[in-house]
């Protein structure tokens, strides 16, 4: 198992610096009051793609040789991943082929093709998933960039911890969602070195709490199909993720679709930023632990912003 240094992290920031915004921190009084917290949020749907998956998508294509590169790149994934591979792609002048979920919503399907990503549908689940990709991978070459079980994307995605410390200062804890373990891996990779106090929490939806189950049974729980609003937070934990997430992560709550879609409508209107409802998650989880996270300096990572305006949740 190849696990990613913290050094990786920095060469990943410095690669990808052309490529990626440097996101900003947004505060709420509201918000502060109604949890008990000091908070910051740090809008990675600000990214052009939408989703700090293009961090761990630049790093993985801007990293890969000339050689490499000239067959292009492929995943799978429900969205935020293959348009950040797209996005990244495009950029380098590569192709990219991605295999998606029929189900993933319409705006994510547009973002990719919008890049210039081949898209391959296929059934709603871990196993139609990977068996669709090695057909897609067999015909067409090209670099596999997993979207979270890959060590150049958990490196990218590193970053992000990384510059809310910078902006934030010292932190109690920072609270990310988890689905695949990407962020929350990357996030464990930088404050294990950067802030080895601040606590990192993950958070996750009830009905997709294979993370949480893992935690608790130690060992590696999946679901092949789970159903919730949290379209981003669908895969289960992979080998590599799961060294980070059992080594580092303080804890994981789970959250139901109400809370997420309450937590939702709250950051839309207090922080007035479009977020999909994996970003709310961690929000919700704060909502439901007040008591955990009273009077804390709490940072959180708003994942995405990639939203189908015709299908809003709460619609």
């Amino acid at each position: 198992m190849n696990i990613p240094s913290y050094q990786d992290m920095l060469q990943a920031h410095e690669r990808i610096q052309p490529h990626i915004r440097r996101t900003p921190i947004r505060r709420s009084n509201y918000l502060n009051e109604l949890s008990g917290a000091d908070l910051f949020f740090k809008c990675e749907n600000f990214q052009e793609p939408g989703a700090f998956k293009v961090r761990g998508a630049c790093n993985a294509v801007f990293g890969l040789t000339d050689a490499q590169a000239e067959k292009g790149v492929a995943t799978h994934s429900s969205g935020n991943h293959a348009s950040c591979l797209s996005y990244a792609a495009m950029l380098r002048g590569i192709p990219c082929n991605v295999v998606m979920p029929h189900t993933a919503p319409q705006a994510k399907k547009d973002t990719v093709r919008r890049y210039g990503g081949l898209v391959t549908e296929c059934e709603p689940s871990t196993t139609s998933r990977e068996e669709t990709f090695a057909k897609v991978q067999a015909k067409t070459g090209g670099d596999f960039v997993h979207p979270y079980n890959d060590p150049r994307v958990i490196a990218g995605q590193g970053t992000c911890a990384k510059e809310l410390v910078e902006q934030a200062g010292d932190l109690d804890i920072v609270v990310a969602p988890i689905g695949g373990g990407g962020m929350i891996s990357g996030t464990c990779l930088t404050l294990s070195t950067l802030a080895p106090e601040t606590q990192i929490i993950a958070a996750e939806p009830e009905q997709a709490d294979d993370a949480y189950r893992s935690f608790k049974a130690g060992y590696i729980i999946a679901d092949d199909a789970p159903k919730t609003i949290a379209d981003g937070l669908l895969v289960p934990l992979k080998d590599l993720t799961w060294h980070f997430v059992s080594n580092h992560v303080t804890d994981i709550l789970t959250v139901s679709e109400q809370e997420i879609i309450d937590a939702m409508k709250l950051i839309w209107k207090h922080l007035r930023v479009v977020m999909e409802p994996s970003s709310a998650v961690p929000f919700a989880s704060i909502l439901k632990n007040k008591d955990r996270f009273a009077g804390k300096r709490v940072g959180i990572i708003l994942t995405g912003g990639n939203v189908d305006l015709d299908k809003l949740p709460w619609l």
